[in-house]
């Protein structure tokens, strides 16, 4: 409880050049007063003594005095000035050893507030710079946006805006949607290592033509996924300018032909992920560009056309490397729903790119269990994915188990031609599986009986619409497989709950699905 003639200071916490104090009227009125300080060296550390605070008070004019900061309750009642003088006697200074020893964030140098930032979600880190300059400074610094990936509406202009990405060093870059040319963020932010521009409707050959006409040595990722109006006039360009691009996505770029793929295979050398995912137009021929053939295997008007192609970006004059035709460093090759390739694809890729780790060819129904062999004949091998492909067989899987693949997963979901004979096979040949997908396989429970016996060390497998499978089959598995995580059951509906209690118990499991059949 105040009395008359009483009043409260607070000294309130300062900030970077400014510090004030707020101070309580008895008459009902706040008084502040602001004091400006000099600003430190941009990384020296602050101190405990908070340099912003001021040793002398402003209070109304009614009473001038001179108050240390820590004292809150000035009596100000009637009086000579000696006695109010002795009411407001500081108080007793801490012990030097607790300044020493204080832990105040205010403490921290920069570099340690960098770490801790770069913690921090992308809006996080925004929030941040904007609390103070020092805050700012921290936050600013490049490790703390290392790997970020900036996500961007380039709809109309914003000044300053790259040239703010640039400091903060980002160099991976996604465009959301955009109604403007991207010269000025190629031009603006220094190398920019990762482009996505997957979903963009509207870039068009003569768009990237702008943005890819001068070298970009620095790009090494590129995706350009569902840019529907991309042709092999853009492939010309990013082979001319983007030498050592490695991850080049071009899913659903149903333009893109063999002669795209030529043009690939002469400029990209250094490639290490390609998806093609849904290019109907890509045949044997393209595959065969990519592996370092040539022009020999084209057909008639494919030849034609990569020739022409060949002429028109001179080739065998300004290749980096004129002997060599390919992407020999390829580790991951995208082939879903490519329908026009057919094995002939396969002993090509066996051939020439040695260094494939997985191969995704779901949906391409003109592969047979003959071009099997020829993956299985791929020491580095170690991801093959055949979902849908119609014409495999069990004689498929017993291809890949006896020349001893050592592939660790593989799907074969909607292959209704393979049953458990394919999966007595490959539980003697392929015991380094670890992922194994065969829903909607004609699988009974003597399949699922070898699985267990062989393939203690499986993790995923997926059994879903496999409607021969029981209790049997699942008890077997939750018997063996100690180090299974995940399992799809869905639409097996001869299992019970006892045997679902079962998997229950399996001390790794994470995933048990069921769909609609079961709610557990």
């Amino acid at each position: 409880m105040m009395t008359d003639g009483q009043m409260v200071m607070t000294v309130l916490p300062t900030f970077a050049g400014l510090s004030y104090e707020q101070h309580y009227d008895p008459r009902g009125s706040y008084l502040r007063t602001f004091h400006h300080q000099r600003s430190q060296l941009r990384y020296q550390p602050y101190l405990v003594s908070h340099r912003g605070i001021p040793q002398t008070t402003h209070v109304p004019a009614f009473s001038t005095v001179s108050v240390d900061p820590r004292q809150t309750l000035l009596d100000l009642s009637s009086g000579p000035p000696q006695q109010r003088t002795e009411a407001m006697a500081p108080r007793p200074e801490s012990p030097p050893e607790l300044e020493q020893t204080s832990t105040h964030v205010s403490r921290l140098y920069p570099e340690i507030l960098a770490i801790i930032f770069s913690y921090l979600g992308v809006r996080d880190k925004g929030r941040a710079a904007q609390v103070c300059t020092a805050w700012r400074d921290a936050a600013n610094h490049k490790s703390v946006w290392r790997g970020i990936e900036a996500k961007l509406h380039l709809r109309k202009p914003f000044q300053g805006l790259f040239s703010s990405l640039g400091r903060r060093g980002i160099k991976r870059f996604q465009v959301l949607s955009m109604k403007r040319s991207l010269k000025e963020l190629v031009n603006q932010v220094p190398n920019v290592e990762s482009l996505n521009l997957s979903g963009n409707y509207s870039v068009t050959d003569i768009g990237l033509g702008h943005v890819f006409n001068d070298p970009l040595p620095s790009l090494t990722q590129l995706d350009l996924s569902l840019c529907k109006q991309v042709t092999d006039s853009s492939m010309g360009r990013i082979a001319q300018n983007m030498r050592n691009l490695e991850v080049l996505e071009l899913g659903g770029c149903s333009h893109v032909t063999n002669t795209g793929l030529l043009l690939i295979a002469w400029g990209l050398t250094r490639l290490k992920r390609l998806n093609l995912r849904s290019c109907w137009q890509v045949s044997d021929g393209g595959i065969s560009h990519i592996c370092g053939k040539g022009l020999a295997d084209d057909s008639d008007e494919d030849e034609y056309s990569s020739r022409a192609a060949a002429s028109t970006y001179n080739i065998t004059q300004h290749s980096p490397q004129p002997d060599i035709l390919g992407t020999p460093k390829l580790e991951y090759l995208g082939l879903q729903d490519c329908q026009r390739l057919t094995d002939e694809s396969l002993r090509y890729i066996s051939c020439g790119l040695t260094n494939l780790k997985s191969i995704n060819l779901s949906f391409c129904v003109s592969i047979t269990d003959s071009g099997l062999k020829y993956l299985a004949k791929m020491p580095s091998l170690r991801e093959l994915n055949l979902r849908a492909c119609d014409n495999v067989t069990d004689t498929g899987m017993i291809y890949l188990a006896e020349f001893g693949s050592f592939l660790t997963s593989l799907d074969v979901s909607f292959c209704d031609k393979i049953g458990d004979l394919a999966l007595n096979h490959l539980s003697q040949g392929m015991t380094l599986l670890r992922t194994l997908c065969l829903s909607a396989c004609r699988i009974s429970d003597e399949g699922l009986c070898q699985i267990a016996r062989s393939l203690s060390e499986l993790e995923v497998l997926h059994i879903g619409q496999c409607h021969r499978v029981t209790d049997v089959g699942v008890n077997k598995l939750a018997d063996s497989l100690q180090k299974l995580r995940a399992i799809d059951l869905y639409g097996c509906t001869h299992v019970s709950h006892a045997a679902l209690d079962r998997l229950h118990g399996l001390p790794r499991l994470k995933v048990l699905n069921l769909g609609l059949f079961h709610v557990r």
